[in-house]
């Protein structure tokens, strides 16, 4: 009677290398926080001369490297909220001239390709705030509060 085995390794479940789902692993992490102060240093020069970019402070609140760090999506946000369409647009139109220049900032084996996205974390939390300040959450919450009251 012969077994089955497997050449590497035998029963095991995962390989390391196995795609995980539960969110990005610590190198991500690590290199999105070196990429989004680099990508922040870069802008805060602003070397970049386009009319849409011209007294604009640009906030990048979070860059997602993708497995393989070759790609990276870049969420940020013109401060007060104003043009962001065409600041995002112009953000994309200069991708290659902002990854060039992080090229000289980081040590990676790979300058990863950018692609900026309007970061919309910003408009989630007004909306959230608006909704629990509107009167008909207060009157729940009022209702809510003499409930426990007579419960006591």
């Amino acid at each position: 009677m012969s077994r089955n085995r497997s050449p590497r390794g035998g029963g095991r479940i995962a390989s390391r290398h196995a795609r995980r789902e539960d969110g990005p692993t610590q190198r991500q992490l690590r290199v999105g926080e070196m990429l989004r102060h680099a990508l922040a240093q870069i802008l805060s020069r602003s070397d970049i001369r386009d009319p849409e970019l011209d007294g604009v402070s640009i906030t990048i609140t979070q860059v997602k490297p993708s497995p393989d760090m070759r790609y990276a999506t870049v969420y940020c946000a013109p401060l007060g909220g104003r043009n962001t369409g065409p600041v995002i647009a112009a953000l994309n139109r200069h991708k290659g001239f902002l990854r060039g220049e992080m090229g000289h900032m980081i040590s990676t084996k790979f300058t990863p390709d950018l692609r900026f996205v309007e970061d919309q974390s910003f408009a989630e939390a007004e909306k959230i705030e608006n909704l629990l300040k509107s009167p008909q959450v207060q009157r729940d919450l009022a209702h809510s509060d003499e409930t426990d009251e007579s419960d006591e």
